[in-house]
Formats: C-alpha cells, sequence, structure tokens
C-alpha cells in the first residue's frame, strides 16, 4: 500500500523536505521560520499574529498521521540537553 504525503497548501516556498524513519511513513517538513515569514508577507500579519496563526491552524490542525511536519531550526547549543 503507497502512502499519500500530504502538503500544506501555500506554503510551498517553506518546503524543505521529506522526513524518513524507520516504522513511520514519509513526511512533508517545513520550516516553522519560513512559513511565518510568508504569513507576514502574503497576509501583512504581524510576527506575533503569524506564530499564533501558526500554533492554531496550522500546526494545531490535525489531519491524520501524514500531515506534515514543521521544524524548528535551532543549533545543539542553543537547546538545553542533559546527559544522564
Amino acid at each position: 500500500m503507497e502512502t499519500q504525503i500530504l502538503f500544506a497548501d501555500g506554503f510551498e516556498d517553506a518546503f524543505i523536505g521529506l522526513t524518513r524513519s524507520f516504522g513511520l511513513s514519509d513526511r512533508a517538513c517545513y520550516s516553522i521560520t519560513k512559513i511565518i515569514e510568508i504569513l507576514m508577507e502574503r497576509d501583512k500579519m504581524t510576527e506575533d499574529e503569524a506564530y499564533e496563526f501558526f500554533e492554531f491552524n496550522i500546526l494545531g490542525a490535525y489531519v491524520d498521521e501524514n500531515m506534515p511536519v514543521f521544524l524548528e531550526e535551532t543549533s545543539f547549543e542553543e537547546m538545553e540537553i542533559t546527559y544522564e
């Protein structure tokens, strides 16, 4: 059975590739930073409005297990990771 990859309409410029993981289907991956930039430019939103819109209407809109994933770009140094 072939898995259908779902894409986020209107955010082609924020598409950065596919995610792959053992036992999971491939999924479209989008840059959160680029989505925010698109919302601010295209829809004339402030940065706060764009983040709120993204979190509620895009990230929070569950479609099914094949829905896109969204990457928050950060560096390893910015992460607060503890090893035990």
